[in-house]
């Protein structure tokens, strides 16, 4: 899961750093699916977390996920970045939940 890149990386502000899941496109039943029957949202593993950031009236606000929950990402969301050789994604407060 986590390499040596995303042991080096700290996102701040509350932030999260997650990796996607490979993408089941084989069936149980052996029926292969095409990319637009996946679904929109992406199930990702929190690789890192951040600090916690401050409210608007500056109280400390702290991340509620941890390393190794398995979230639900939407689609278009976070700023992706690549980190040995690896797409991952730099997201804020837009998960949809955890698993």
């Amino acid at each position: 899961m986590a390499r040596h890149a995303f042991r080096k990386f700290l996102p701040l502000f509350g932030r999260v750093l997650v990796e996607r899941n490979a993408v089941e496109t084989v069936t149980k039943g052996g029926i292969t699916l095409p990319e637009k029957s996946q679904g929109k949202a992406l199930q990702t593993i929190v690789v890192t977390v951040g600090w916690s950031s401050k409210g608007k009236r500056g109280e400390i606000q702290s991340v509620s996920m941890k390393t190794g929950d398995r979230v639900l990402l939407p689609e278009y969301r976070g700023t992706k970045v690549v980190l040995d050789d690896m797409d991952s994604f730099v997201e804020t407060v837009t998960f949809l939940g955890s698993m």
